[in-house]
């Protein structure tokens, strides 16, 4: 029996510390109290605290029941559970804060009211009482604005003396309006809002003796991940849990702190060695992810970046050393994205492992129109342009209007929607995506009115126009915050400039700080391929100066567009083009942009596998206009 348990005990320590680096090695190894892991972006920070719970466990430490793990999505919380079953281990309860909450609640206090699962729609319907233009705020950025207040335990009575520079979204009279409203209906309803589990939590413990002692005596050792993203109410929650007590590791990356608006702050990781004296400190730097050219790059922030020093190490052989392209327009700007991710493509780099970062969701709209003219199938994270808010309230007040005024019936109902019609000031980040999405619809109308077309017309052109170009999943538009925690073999960073990146919001020291932080997340992303790139017109941002990033000698440039003219063949496409669109009523660019009929041109293709390959031709292209293509090329 000693043998076998002995062999079992073997078998699960080479499971646990296979493959790990010195610096994993040692945090692993630190099965008490309290120990703070700094751990770099790519450095296997999920590895190597999973692997310490695994060994707390298998070296008889703590029994599995005894230990809460904390994460911040359900998600992280699942392959926790996973990873630590694949090493023989079960009964360690990983949770995000909120779910880890409503457990204490609903045991020590089983009546407790309701969750509600979102407070925008409540918040909706307050904010259509608010006066003139402000109800048309995006009901998200409301809710947003009341989570950083009750993320820092503040109330209605107590939300306007504690701004100190902070703006909200509408003016901060009204914004106390709302929120009071929001709290007294609440009530009304029998309801609790996420950021009430903590604080009813955090009361339970206060008012309550006998919670706190029977939850102490269950649990008796903590994990926190990406603790540089706790806020206060989570802080002072944890704080309960451990009850003066230390047994309690950490792990987070300070230069990955990015949801300052939520309230959260890397302050709490970095201060850990000043509130534990005692506490071992590791820092994970050997980076798995990326090739030592891209963490060059990374590096180059950190001066920066302040906090803790981790400078990244990689771990994988080289690569292309990452370069700024600037072009003349925008336009030029996407077109060569588009190319580049073509390129990418042919060179063996699956659709959904390529990636474009912007900074806000009203960038995806661009890319998914040139995506989808190119025929390269993609998806977005966070919702498209016809599923966002602007579009969706536009096109539904449109409906089926039959009007053939079709810039003045889609400018009148932008109007409706509240569409300033210049820069707001203060706005937060739903509602300048909103804006601009508006002004987008009405510049699209524009260019769709011709006088004979109806605005139901319009509504058939946009829903091809956007559409994701295929059922398969494809190239990745999301923003940076929705990029961190994930990884993609080519990342590109278009749109570095001035109020893009830092945001024209980021007016204060700290919020330039983030924005940098953000722009390190971004790079970081990237495996083998990144592409950093801004317009000419634009001032170029100040953090590609402390990158070092000068212009290529030769970027990626756009394809040429041939001239009317310059060639026959070209301009026997485009006349075809004409009446095609013609006879379907729709404009011409929507059949083939002028840079596809050029390709064409130039590789003159002589059957459909050949005209699949040109860019720009997608597979519901290829079936609708191939064969008339292909018969007016051999017509030459």
């Amino acid at each position: 029996m000693a043998d076998r348990i002995s062999r079992v005990n073997r078998v699960n320590r080479d499971a646990i510390f296979s493959g790990l680096n010195d610096d994993q090695r040692r945090a692993v190894e630190a099965v008490r109290g309290p120990v703070c892991i700094l751990a770099g972006a790519g450095s296997g920070k999920t590895t190597t605290i999973t692997r310490r719970i695994a060994w707390q466990v298998e070296s008889g430490t703590f029994g599995p029941g005894e230990i809460l793990a904390v994460t911040f999505t359900d998600k992280a919380a699942g392959q926790m559970r996973l990873r630590l079953a694949a090493l023989g281990v079960r009964g360690v309860a990983a949770r995000t804060f909120h779910s880890a909450a409503l457990a204490q609640l609903r045991h020590f206090r089983p009546d407790e009211r309701r969750v509600l699962p979102s407070k925008v729609l409540h918040l909706r319907r307050i904010a259509d009482s608010l006066p003139g233009a402000y109800r048309f705020r995006p009901a998200a950025d409301l809710a947003t604005e009341i989570e950083w207040a009750k993320n820092r335990r503040l109330v209605p009575a107590t939300y306007r003396r504690a701004l100190d520079g902070h703006e909200p979204p509408i003016p901060a009279d009204l914004m106390e309006r709302v929120f009071r409203e929001y709290e007294r209906r609440k009530e009304k309803l029998g309801l609790m809002d996420f950021e009430d589990l903590l604080e009813g939590t955090i009361r339970l413990f206060d008012e309550d003796d006998t919670a706190p002692a029977v939850f102490r005596d269950r649990y008796r050792a903590f994990t926190v991940d990406e603790y540089q993203d706790v806020n206060l109410l989570q802080q002072e929650l944890l704080e309960r849990w451990l009850g003066g007590r230390d047994e309690v590791c950490v792990v987070g990356d300070d230069y990955q702190a990015i949801y300052g608006f939520t309230g959260a702050t890397p302050r709490y990781l970095l201060d850990m060695p000043r509130r534990f004296p005692q506490a071992a400190v590791f820092r994970l730097e050997e980076n798995y992810r990326s090739t030592p050219e891209i963490l060059a790059l990374a590096n180059r922030l950190v001066p920066r970046l302040g906090g803790s020093d981790k400078v990244l190490r990689a771990t994988r052989s080289g690569g292309a050393a990452p370069a700024l392209s600037v072009f003349p327009e925008r336009k030029d700007e996407v077109a060569a994205v588009i190319a580049g991710i073509r390129e990418l493509a042919g060179g063996g780099v699956a659709w959904e492992e390529i990636a474009v970062l912007y900074r806000t969701n009203a960038r995806s709209e661009e890319f998914e129109e040139a995506l989808g003219a190119a025929g390269i199938p993609y998806q977005v994270r966070g919702g498209s342009f016809l599923e966002r808010e602007a579009a969706r309230r536009v096109l539904a007040e449109l409906g089926s209007s039959v009007s053939t005024d079709v810039a003045g019936a889609v400018r009148e109902a932008a109007r409706g929607q509240g569409l300033a019609g210049g820069a707001a000031k203060g706005l937060g980040e739903y509602e300048t995506t909103r804006q601009e999405d508006l002004a987008r619809l009405v510049e699209l109308a524009a260019e769709f009115s011709d006088g004979s077309r109806t605005v139901a017309d319009f509504l058939a052109h946009l829903r091809e126009r956007f559409a994701p170009g295929g059922e398969e999943r494809g190239v990745q538009l999301l923003t940076y915050h929705r990029a961190k925690g994930l990884e993609f073999e080519a990342v590109f960073l278009p749109h570095l400039e001035d109020r893009e990146l830092p945001a024209r919001q980021a007016k204060e020291d700290d919020a330039v700080a983030e924005e940098r932080r953000l722009l390190y997340v971004g790079i970081t992303r990237a495996k083998r391929h990144l592409f950093v790139s801004r317009a000419a017109k634009g001032r170029p941002s100040r953090f590609l100066g402390e990158l070092g990033l000068r212009p290529a000698r030769s970027g990626r440039e756009p394809p040429r567009v041939v001239e009317a003219g310059e060639d026959p063949l070209f301009d026997l496409l485009r006349r075809w083009r004409r009446e095609r669109a013609q006879a379907d009523g729709i404009p011409a660019y929507v059949v083939f942009h002028d840079r596809t009929l050029a390709e064409i041109a130039r590789l003159r293709p002589e059957s459909a596998g050949e005209l699949a390959e040109v860019a720009g031709v997608g597979p519901a292209k290829l079936e609708r206009y191939g064969e008339e293509v292909l018969r007016t090329l051999a017509s030459v």
